[in-house]
Parts: C-alpha cells; structure tokens; sequence
C-alpha cells in the first residue's frame, strides 16, 4: 500500500510520535525537515552551507533551499512507495511546490493530516515538557505565541488541502494507542 501524506499540527499535539507510529504500521518513512536540515549541515553538503547561513543569521531558511531538500529526499528509493512529511509544507508557496514535484513523478498527496488538540491542553503540555527538559526560554506567553503564529499559517494549508479533499483532521488528545487508531481509521477511505 502506498501513503503518501503530510502531518501538521501545532507544537505539543503529538505529530512527531504518531507520524512515527504511523510510518511503522504503514510501512513507509518519515520525513522531517528538522532531520533533512541537521542531516545536510553534518553532511556539509552545498544545501546545508546555504541553509546554515541563514540560521546563523537567526532568520528562517528560505523555501528554495527547504524545497530542494525535499526534493531530494522525495527521490531517495525508501520514499518510493510512500511517505509521512513533518513539518513540510508551512505555507501555501511550498504546498505547491510539492505537489509540483509529486506530479513530474506522476504521483500525488493522498491526505493531508491535522492534528488538533485544545490550546490549553498543549500548553501544559509543553509546559510539562520544559520542565522536564529544563527549557526555561519555554514559558507560557512564548509557547501561546508560537501556537499562535502557527495557527496563522497553518489556517490556509488546512484550507488549502480542504478544498482539495485531502484534508484529515483528527483530534490529538487521549493516549497515544487511542489516537494511532483514530488516525488509521480516518486515513482508511484516503489509501
């Protein structure tokens, strides 16, 4: 079975655990760009010495280089049958860039994933998990700005993918087992 889907959610909703969760039941990879961007700065490679300029800087990597990233990653054998993309696209600009390179492969998304979860659900959350990380720059005003500023961005992907019938939301409160099998279940008539 080929999966081909992205997973957006706001911090704290649990996207990384159940896209991972995901992979494994479904038998593709996971791609983070979080991963694809540490990955080419170990590397080196000429993408991450353009990527690593701008974070230096403290300002966010252009789309350009965020897109041949993926790009490449996209092209690499394991991403053939599928794949689970965390964290890409953010905006609307990169979604079409996907969906671009999806298509010179005669290929396209089969659903776009939302994880929802209740604001003040995460923020405890990610208050809980500060604390036990000690990140003490991750205090509640900042991390109800950061959802913010996601659910700013986020609001027109979810549009976007909802007009194209891709859309999947489902709630990522409960257990984690509870919320695999949710997601599974609302993935089903997209595979």
């Amino acid at each position: 079975m080929s999966a081909r889907l992205i997973i957006m959610g706001p911090q704290g909703a649990g996207k990384g655990t159940q896209a991972a969760r995901l992979a494994d039941r479904l038998g593709v990879p996971t791609i983070s760009t979080g991963d694809m961007f540490r990955s080419h700065l170990a590397e080196r490679s000429e993408l991450g010495q353009r990527a690593q300029r701008y974070m230096d800087a403290g300002e966010l990597v252009p789309d350009e280089i965020t897109d041949a990233m993926v790009r490449e990653r996209l092209a690499q054998p394991d991403a053939a049958e599928g794949f689970i993309l965390d964290g890409y696209p953010r905006n609307a600009a990169q979604a079409q860039v996907l969906e671009s390179i999806l298509a010179e492969s005669g290929i396209a998304l089969n659903a776009a994933i939302e994880l929802t979860a209740d604001t003040d659900e995460v923020v405890e959350r990610l208050l809980k998990r500060a604390e036990e990380q000690g990140r003490a720059d991750d205090t509640e005003p900042v991390i109800r700005r950061r959802l913010a500023v996601y659910a700013e961005q986020t609001a027109p992907l979810a549009a976007l993918y909802a007009e194209k019938d891709l859309l999947v939301q489902v709630d990522g409160v409960g257990e984690m087992d509870e919320v695999t099998e949710r997601l599974l279940a609302a993935l089903e008539p997209k595979l």
